[in-house]
């Protein structure tokens, strides 16, 4: 398949495994909770993923989801920075979500947090988060005015998320919480002018970060981004998507997978039920994958070789990404 040969030291320096990135167990672990979301955010590939073969309202199953967390605890040490709960649902409309987080906290010995939409994040469901001792909490949110928030996030009204938001601000100040919060913002035309405005804000309320990320086309699933990341100007060379290196993905069907924005399970490897993380990351699959990126041949692996959003992965060094900011919480940048 090789049109490069991915062991010249080269390809090796530029991408590969250095730094936090790891060939013994993936740096970041994603858990894909749910399926079911209540949102239809114009970004997002959730309205048309929902009226699709592949969906089925599910959920992820907690045996599945403790075999993580104990194959991390095994084999995770020293390599897993965090456990992430986000991905093609809304994580807290998980029955047992709360339990979940708590086990992770307590027995994965990582840091782990969850990115929400913070609908349904009422006073009862803040103090369970707290409670359950999760390292972080992201927020995404996209808009300052609400008439913006309305068209981004159908569905949603920003005065109820924001008053979720504060909520959980004032009860981690009166109770000492070590949690992050953290909110964000993706930049696109609708939301165009307000980051600013928005950064302020939650900066003002006592957020501890706030986030400007840039848009994606969610592995291709959002035809118009996609189309215009395509027409952009890119590098003149495709380089690899960090992700082959960086991170695995549970996802609600018990699957493990390379990518976090598949909505059509195209990069799904392996049932979980019958390996492991580790297993699989070490295996046959991943090591084509990775060649494939090095060698920008993905004449085997179709749904990379369709998606734009690689240019938009920032590999150690290169920018400052969601890692980073991890390691600045968990005190080792």
């Amino acid at each position: 398949m090789q049109a490069c040969n991915p062991n010249d030291a080269g390809i090796r320096v530029r991408h590969g495994f250095y730094g936090r990135l790891s060939a013994a167990f993936p740096s970041q672990v994603i858990v894909d909770a749910t399926e079911v979301c209540n949102l239809a955010c114009i970004h997002c590939p959730h309205p048309e993923f929902k009226r699709s073969h592949h969906y089925g309202e599910r959920h992820l199953d907690e045996a599945l989801h403790h075999k993580m967390v104990e194959e991390v605890r095994e084999h995770g040490q020293g390599h897993t920075q965090y456990i992430r709960y986000t991905s093609n649902g809304e994580p807290l409309v998980h029955p047992h979500i709360y339990d979940m987080l708590e086990y992770a906290v307590r027995h994965s010995g990582v840091f782990v947090t969850l990115t929400t939409n913070g609908t349904i994040m009422n006073e009862k469901r803040v103090e369970k988060l707290l409670a359950s001792g999760l390292h972080m909490v992201d927020i995404s949110i996209d808009a300052f005015r609400p008439e913006t928030y309305a068209a981004i996030r159908v569905n949603g009204r920003l005065e109820t998320t924001r008053r979720n938001v504060l909520r959980l601000l004032e009860l981690k100040r009166s109770t000492n919480a070590a949690t992050r919060v953290v909110v964000s913002f993706v930049e696109q035309a609708q939301n165009a002018g307000e980051a600013g405005d928005f950064e302020r804000y939650w900066k003002d309320q006592g957020a501890d970060y706030v986030i400007i990320r840039r848009l994606h086309s969610a592995a291709g699933s959002v035809p118009g981004i996609a189309a215009e990341m395509r027409n952009a100007s890119p590098p003149t060379v495709r380089y690899p998507c960090l992700y082959p290196w960086e991170r695995i993905l549970l996802n609600p069907r018990g699957e493990l997978a390379f990518c976090p924005q598949d909505w059509v399970h195209g990069s799904v490897i392996a049932d979980y039920r019958s390996t492991t993380i580790r297993d699989v990351w070490q295996g046959e699959a991943y090591r084509r994958l990775r060649e494939a990126h090095l060698c920008n041949d993905f004449r085997e692996h179709a749904f990379c070789g369709q998606c734009p959003d690689w240019s938009a992965t920032r590999w150690p060094g290169q920018g400052r990404s969601y890692a980073d900011l991890v390691a600045e919480f968990r005190g080792d940048a």
